[in-house]
């Protein structure tokens, strides 16, 4: 059965990092989507179970959608250039 979260807003200032989604029971399958809309990039940085720590960089006035297996933490993370703003939306699958 598939769960789509609620979209959230987020607004960070420069080199700040917060967590949208924590899942530290064993992880779960998920689809991340990013929107910024801000004037400068944000990282999304993803953990998995098992896994290595993977940075995706979303440059501003761009998206990006992901489907990862086992996840533990989705979080954002907006760079030393400035402030970034936008949505992001989780959907966590367990099959």
């Amino acid at each position: 059965m598939a769960i789509l979260l609620p979209q959230q807003f987020y607004n960070l200032a420069a080199s700040v990092g917060k967590s949208y989604y924590e899942n530290l029971a064993g992880g779960t399958n998920a689809s991340i989507t990013v929107n910024n809309f801000g004037p400068f990039p944000v990282d999304l940085v993803v953990t998995r179970v098992n896994a290595p720590v993977i940075t995706y960089l979303i440059p501003a006035g761009n998206s990006l959608t992901l489907s990862v297996d086992l996840l533990l933490v989705a979080a954002l993370l907006t760079t030393p250039a400035g402030a970034s703003t936008g949505t992001i939306q989780i959907a966590t699958a367990d099959f």
